[in-house]
């Protein structure tokens, strides 16, 4: 430990640290490329290539030219997996022990509308039944 001094220890920590968050500055950059739709299969090949054979370059030009548009990717998807999280919910708690898929009060409205018309309810029972619903 003496040949070691603690000075060291915490340079050789940073330098870990930074080594290991250049990395997942690499990999976010990676799968940022790959999830953009506004470029094409060339531009993609491109700039992996680029971040792929000139990392330090390539990441940094990659951050000035897309790095606004990146985060916009970020939020984009983060908004798209709390929409499936959201739906998902709303259709297990939808969902009966029966197995049925529980009808919103809009639904059965289109159900009674459906049935007036196909003539199976007069306009009496028809209005009756949407007085129901509604209350």
């Amino acid at each position: 430990m003496d040949d070691y001094p603690l000075l060291n220890v915490f340079w050789t920590m940073m330098w870990l640290f930074l080594w290991i968050l250049w990395f997942f500055l690499l990999f976010k950059i990676i799968t940022d490329i790959f999830r953009s739709h506004d470029m094409g299969g060339w531009g993609k090949a491109g700039w992996l290539i680029f971040v792929i054979l000139l990392p330090y370059l390539g990441v940094f030009v990659y951050l000035i030219a897309r790095g606004r548009s990146m985060g916009h990717r970020d939020v984009e998807q983060a908004q798209k997996a709390d929409a499936a999280f959201k739906e998902y919910v709303r259709e297990a708690a939808g969902t009966p022990a029966g197995g049925a898929a529980a009808a919103s009060g809009a639904d059965e409205l289109a159900k009674l509308a459906a049935l007036k018309d196909q003539g199976a309810l007069t306009d009496e029972e028809y209005q009756k039944a949407k007085a129901k619903l509604l209350t």
